[in-house]
């Protein structure tokens, strides 16, 4: 298996990144600047999902909170992680593996930019149901969670299936 920087594969999983990455910012700025969430810090979009706002300080749902200073420790975490997915991504062969890599690059990357930014993820999408509420999350979250199980999928079932050749070279 050969390294290519400009393949199909890894433009594709780069362009998945690049979505997702702009769609998180665009939605998170969208909800900072343009929803009133009045006294009760809620707002009903749908019987089902509310926005809310949710400054996470730690890793994976609120999990090991690190408070606003340390905001570095884990944007180079996800730095790193990222650099790495980027290297796996130049080597696949399978078009499912790179969606999975474009979903985490462009999920990491978007919470990256908010640990920078504001020493916290901010997230603000809550989904409920029958009195039971998921954790607070955001697009960046969604993406990393999806490409997470896209790549569990490919790990099982995808090795039968690879991609068809390219012409490029």
């Amino acid at each position: 298996m050969k390294l290519q920087l400009a393949g199909p594969l890894t433009r594709l999983g780069g362009l998945i990144a690049l979505a997702v990455f702009v769609l998180d910012q665009a939605t998170k700025i969208g909800v900072m600047r343009g929803v009133d969430f009045g006294e009760s810090g809620i707002v009903p979009v749908a019987p089902f999902l509310d926005l809310v706002v949710v400054w996470n300080t730690g890793i994976s749902y609120g999990l090991v909170p690190l408070g606003t200073e340390g905001w570095w420790v884990l944007a180079l975490v996800q730095l790193a992680a990222s650099a790495a997915f980027v290297f796996w991504l130049a080597r696949v062969d399978r078009r499912l593996e790179a969606v999975a890599l474009g979903l985490l690059i462009g999920g990491a990357l978007g919470n990256t930019v908010d640990r920078a930014a504001y020493g916290a993820v901010f997230d603000f999408l809550s989904l409920h149901a029958f009195g039971w509420r998921w954790y607070v999350f955001n697009i960046a979250d969604a993406a990393i969670v999806a490409g997470i199980i896209l790549l569990i999928y490919d790990s099982f079932f995808g090795h039968a299936v690879k991609s068809p050749p390219s012409n490029e070279s």
